[in-house]
């Protein structure tokens, strides 16, 4: 079988950033906290807890140590709980997220009803939600009706959700009772291309895995697209969850990954495939 990996696969540089900094703390502190996973990839993650990475839910359960805020963000009150127990702070949080935060805070303050365009309970819309009073999440058509009694609408939106998504609910957000609309592109612009890319192979292959973290929004994002144009999608977290009997009767297949997917996953997904084709043609 002949594999084709994506052009654009793999950690992102705000996923790179984080487990970089992450990594660097562990290499010198002993007491270290991540307030959540540091990134949805449970590989990733169970390295760094073999290295004394220490996953908290809340606040709440941090006393001591140092804090590494994730790649998504976090809140400015959980901020502010942080820095009350004098612990010490390294942020990871992806410019990108920074951005949207600081756009969001923005908006408001020039008056208008924020909203976000994304999933409502992915980690960067909550750390986003925590930038200004009552943003409202645009998860679907559904949640449009929360934004019909406001004048002034400034649309934001999470950084991986698709421009089809995004482009979706902004057509069904201008038939709203509006007079002001102040639309700000928040998308990440390497997950654009990511799908792009993503979306491109998979039409020209007989069968499309797409590897990453089961909770990873960009990653589930990806399998999405790809499922669209190709039936044979299959979204695996790494070469151990393959169903080898899916192979056969296909010739060409793609390879892509979500942004918090590391490279040795990929590899190892990769040569594995190759490996067990060259074993079957014996």
């Amino acid at each position: 079988m002949k594999v084709i990996v994506a052009e654009s696969s793999g950690f992102c540089p705000g996923v790179r950033n984080a487990i970089n900094m992450a990594e660097k703390t562990l290499s010198k502190e002993k007491n270290v906290h991540s307030l959540g996973e540091i990134i949805h990839n449970k590989d990733v993650v169970k390295r760094l807890s073999s290295a004394g990475l220490k996953i908290a839910k809340n606040v709440n359960k941090i006393n001591s140590g140092t804090v590494i805020i994730r790649s998504h963000g976090a809140t400015e009150e959980q901020i502010r709980q942080i820095r009350h127990k004098n612990i010490e702070i390294v942020d990871a949080t992806c410019v990108l997220v920074k951005r949207v935060q600081k756009i969001a805070k923005l908006l408001h303050t020039q008056g208008y009803k924020v909203a976000i365009i994304g999933d409502k309970g992915h980690p960067e819309v909550q750390a986003v939600l925590g930038s200004a009073p009552e943003i409202a999440v645009i998860g679907d058509k559904k949640d449009i009706r929360k934004l019909n009694n406001f004048k002034k609408l400034g649309i934001i939106c999470q950084t991986t959700q698709s421009p089809e998504h995004f482009a979706q609910m902004l057509a069904e957000i201008a038939q709203t009772n509006f007079t002001e609309l102040k639309v700000i592109n928040t998308l990440c612009k390497e997950a654009v291309k990511r799908q792009s890319c993503a979306v491109q192979l998979c039409k020209k292959v007989d069968i499309m895995f797409i590897l990453g973290g089961l909770h990873s929004a960009n990653t589930r994002k990806l399998a999405e697209l790809c499922k669209s144009y190709n039936k044979k999608t299959f979204h695996l977290q790494n070469w151990k969850e393959l169903d080898k009997t899916i192979l056969f009767g296909n010739n060409v297949a793609g390879i892509t990954a979500g942004a918090s997917t590391p490279q040795w996953v990929i590899d190892d997904f990769v040569e594995n495939l190759r490996r067990f084709d060259n074993k079957k043609s014996k």
